[in-house]
């Protein structure tokens, strides 16, 4: 009798596990599979949904992650470095994955907007759709997500603002929006977990106070766009950075002293116009300064001369340039030096002094004839020297 009931038991056992295995997914989970795949195609040379069979488990498909039977994370097409991506449109079935954490599409040709049904995903903390042709506003509903951390929406066509909602997420830590269409003022970031902010290459407009960014940044990118007003309040408060480039724009102002004593790898300010002395306050070991094409006066600092590649270019320097810069240029320490179109009067160097192969110096257009012969861009024109006028008009 025991072993009638043993095997009954297992019978039972092989009945309902048969049973799990062909209902592993939700319903509502196959079915917004199913719709996602209807509105998107391989392109040419891709094979991501060769193994989309929907006779078989979609939590076996290429990109497809579950737990449970649930969708968690949906990563749609080859992640191999140079494969072919995707083509077609994102459908609003998207929303219908509610277990969803994780959401990225490889580079391709997806078009049209950004389903608004990406809102119904709250528990999604990974967006990533960069590098494809993404149009239209950025959903302002996203800023209901409460637990997204990364959102990575570079390289498409997004116009519009940036929602002042995706501003306050508080779990934010990573915004990158860099090569879009977008414009208007940036929102306020009141993360205090947001690392890295990349918004290069847009067209942003407007000024930024000083409370507008969180000091846990890291790496700040506004490059080529139209921001305006002072910032040396806003980056005096930024001591986390390591990368900084605000490079392309019409910011005006000073430049704080104290960020020269940031922990950073680069800082690009170049074609703006910040004024004012350049004075930090200790040797600075930030390997790589570019400060031209700004309104910058006074004298060189001789606590720049620890910068590997420093650019000073096209700003008002004047007087001489410290020696300490001369030594550091023959033992090749310093890469490149470029202090044309400036207002400097003098520079402690041997005519006969040979510079290394490895490193740039160019000195033309300041008020001195250069004592050394070296190779310089060519947007810094053929005159040698400034007009003896502009050099007296600056003493007045």
């Amino acid at each position: 009798m025991a072993t009638c009931k043993n095997v009954g038991a297992v019978l039972l056992f092989i009945f309902f596990s048969f049973l799990h295995v062909e209902a592993i997914l939700d319903p509502a989970d196959f079915l917004a599979l199913q719709s996602i795949r209807k509105a998107l195609e391989d392109m040419p040379g891709s094979h991501f949904f060769s193994s989309w069979d929907f006779t078989a488990d979609p939590c076996n498909f290429a990109g497809v992650y579950c737990d449970s039977d649930r969708v968690i994370s949906l990563n749609l097409g080859d992640p191999r470095a140079g494969s072919p991506g995707l083509t077609g449109r994102l459908d609003p079935a998207l929303g219908k994955l509610s277990s969803l954490a994780e959401f990225t599409v490889v580079p391709g040709r997806i078009y049209g907007p950004l389903p608004e049904s990406l809102s119904d995903l709250k528990n999604l903390r990974f967006l990533g759709v960069n590098r494809n042709f993404i149009s239209g506003e950025i959903p302002t509903k996203l800023g209901g997500l409460r637990s997204l951390r990364t959102i990575d929406l570079s390289y498409n066509q997004l116009t519009g603002r940036i929602p002042p909602t995706v501003g306050s997420l508080p779990e934010l830590t990573n915004l990158i929006l860099c090569h879009n269409r977008l414009s208007g003022s940036l929102p306020r970031f009141e993360s205090h977990t947001l690392t890295r902010l990349d918004l290069k290459h847009n067209s942003l407009s407007g000024s930024l106070p000083p409370n507008s960014l969180p000091p846990s940044l890291q790496y700040l990118s506004l490059a080529w766009n139209q921001l305006t007003g002072p910032m040396d309040r806003l980056l005096g408060r930024l001591d986390q950075l390591n990368y900084l480039d605000l490079s392309l724009n019409q910011f005006t102002g000073p430049i704080p002293d104290r960020i020269f004593s940031f922990p950073l790898t680069n800082l690009q300010l170049e074609r703006n116009q910040f004024s004012g002395l350049v004075q930090p306050v200790e040797q600075v070991s930030i390997p790589t300064v570019d400060l031209s094409y700004n309104r910058l006066s006074g004298q060189i600092s001789p606590m720049l001369a620890s910068v590997q590649y420093l650019y000073l270019n096209n700003n008002r320097f004047s007087g001489r340039v410290p020696a300490s810069f001369v030594e550091r240029l023959l033992d090749a320490s310093i890469q490149i030096l470029y202090l044309q179109h400036n207002y400097l009067t003098g520079i402690e160097i041997s005519p006969t002094a040979v510079i290394p192969e490895r490193s740039s110096l160019c000195l033309q257009y300041n008020c001195m004839v250069p004592p050394v012969e070296t190779p310089c861009p060519l947007r810094a024109g053929k005159q040698k020297t400034r007009p003896t006028a502009q050099c007296n008009q600056l003493k007045t």
